[in-house]
């Protein structure tokens, strides 16, 4: 089975690394002030939920997108030796733009939130399947 020769390390360190850049990504210095009022919010409002779950959740879901770009990289690197970082960097990137950000446009548009909610979401999306790529390309 193809998941016993994936490398655990590398894949629980692109999850690491992506939930640290999606913590930048949405801080409060960076973009989580402008998405929260674009979602409607207040300054004064707080999310909904238990954070303890939020980001617990947020990691799990982080881990099975790194173990998804691991496998991907696993099967494209079989057919060519010479696969390395730039190559798990575009393969990350690929998938960002033709997986994430495309099936996402029409869920933020039907739902009314519009282009600037899903850039925001989705550029956190694509930078952080890139940064897998870049660590698991790098370290296969």
């Amino acid at each position: 089975m193809f998941l016993a020769e994936l490398n655990w390390l590398a894949v629980l360190v692109a999850t690491l690394a992506a939930f640290v850049a999606g913590a930048i990504w949405f801080g409060p210095k960076t973009f989580f002030p402008l998405w929260w009022k674009l979602m409607g919010h207040g300054p004064d409002e707080q999310p909904a939920g238990k954070m303890a779950v939020v980001f617990g959740s947020t990691f799990v879901a982080a881990l099975v997108e790194a173990t998804a770009v691991a496998s991907v990289i696993h099967f494209v690197a079989a057919t060519d030796p010479g696969f390395g970082t730039l190559q798990g960097g575009v393969t990350g990137l690929l998938l960002g733009i033709g997986l994430a950000a495309a099936s996402s446009l029409s869920h933020r548009l039907f739902a009314g939130h519009g282009f600037r909610v899903w850039l925001i979401e989705c550029g956190s999306d694509v930078l952080n399947l890139t940064i897998m790529g870049l660590i698991l390309g790098s370290w296969r």
